[in-house]
């Protein structure tokens, strides 16, 4: 009949950071350090490789589920990347770019947003400008010390393993979204 109670959400998020993060539209990530461990891999033959984690990587689909869109400015550029984020539906990227304030305004515009709708996640000083000016900045616990003194909120999982998901998981929570995508990932209830 009615079977065991189904348990609420289990993400604790701060109340303030929940209000900052409520109206957020877009959320812009870093690759290194951020979508992946920070290393840098080359093969014998100098390929690129990059290692993901598929938690962050269901984050951002969810992000799109839910109407808030997931953009990436990167300063690399690499085949495994752009098949990842590709794979992953993630339609506003930019690639090879240190100075990451006029691509997230031009991102910004194209979109009809402004920075009050705006999260980021980053790690190091090329993130900075974007940080400072988002309604909500968040770094992972390896980022560098000048990012983390400016973040709102600092992860508790490290880039690379699920730290973007947690990113994900507080927007998803602050937009009210998060219990119902939950329910919908565990089914019907017998």
């Amino acid at each position: 009949m009615g079977g065991a109670p189904v348990p609420a959400a289990a993400q604790p998020f701060a109340a303030e950071l929940l209000l900052a993060a409520q109206d957020v539209r877009i959320a812009f990530f870093d690759v290194d350090g951020v979508l992946t461990d920070g290393g840098v891999y080359f093969t014998e033959g100098g390929e690129t490789l990059k290692r993901f984690s598929i938690l962050d990587g269901q984050g951002l689909k969810l992000l799109r589920s839910a109407g808030i869109e997931p953009a990436v400015i990167t300063g690399r550029d690499s085949k495994p990347l752009r098949v990842r984020l590709e794979a992953l539906g993630v339609q506003h990227v930019r690639y090879g770019t240190e100075d990451k304030l006029p691509a997230a305004q031009a991102m910004l515009k194209a979109l009809g947003l402004d920075w009050p709708q705006v999260a980021a996640m980053g790690d190091d000083w090329p993130d900075l400008p974007v940080l400072g000016r988002a309604a909500l900045a968040v770094a992972p616990p390896n980022a560098h010390v000048e990012v983390r003194a400016i973040a709102h909120h600092v992860t508790r999982a490290r880039g690379g393993e699920g730290a973007a998901r947690e990113f994900c998981d507080l927007l998803l929570t602050a937009g009210g979204h998060y219990q119902r995508l939950l329910d919908a990932a565990r089914g019907p209830r017998p």
